[in-house]
């Protein structure tokens, strides 16, 4: 049987674009695992393309790329694509990561509550600090590596087969790692903030549901 792996990827601000471009990191180890990649990128990250897509392959897997709040996660031009209280039960019986601001809140929980069910997101903002010259180059910054990469550590190991929990404390690990080396560095005012920020993405990281469930 055939494994589907759908990520969104709107592109229409610098934060989206940032996130979509990382994302495209961990594509070639899905299609080394079998998965075929289903790509809702820019215009075709939309509320009626995703639903159309997701119930007609219905990917075990679901990568949510974009703005969100503690009810819903945003695709192109901020379109609303899932909602805590009219289209929540479409992640049903699946692991769904999301980078995205404050959706683990009330939209994780309710994904959460549905049975062999799974919801990785961050129940408050999603914080990165970036440089500008990288605009055009985003996988080239290394400040922002330092919050994205923690966060591609989670759908690595998910993609390697590891459980949902396995994959949101190697998560966890690799913050607590960047966190370490920044503490044990001489601070400059930049990491600083790197740091602050790092402390409050690790702090909101959640995982809501199934702790048992895996893709691989």
């Amino acid at each position: 049987m055939a494994k589907h792996l759908l990520v969104t990827r709107p592109e229409y601000d610098y934060t989206t674009r940032y996130i979509s471009a990382w994302a495209k990191k961990y594509f070639e180890l899905a299609e080394q695992k079998g998965y075929t990649v289903v790509d809702l990128r820019r215009k075709r990250a939309n509320r009626k393309e995703f639903e159309s897509v997701i119930k007609k392959i219905k990917p075990a897997f679901v990568i949510l790329n974009g703005h969100g709040n503690k009810n819903e996660v945003a695709g192109n031009d901020n379109e609303t694509l899932v909602e805590t209280n009219t289209n929540a039960e479409i992640l049903a019986d699946k692991i769904t990561y999301a980078l995205s601001c404050q959706s683990a809140k009330n939209l994780g929980n309710k994904v959460g509550s549905y049975p062999n069910t799974t919801y990785i997101g961050y129940k408050e903002d999603f914080a990165f600090v970036r440089l500008e010259k990288y605009g055009r180059k985003p996988t080239e910054d290394t400040l922002a590596g330092f919050f994205i990469e923690p966060s591609n550590a989670i759908i690595v190991s998910l993609l390697k087969g590891h459980s949902t929990n396995e994959s949101f404390t190697r998560g966890q690990s690799e913050f607590t790692k960047n966190i370490q080396m920044l503490l044990t560095s001489k601070i400059k005012s930049a990491d600083s903030s790197v740091l602050r920020f790092l402390v409050w993405d690790l702090k909101h990281l959640t995982l809501c549901g199934d702790k048992n469930k895996a893709v691989g």
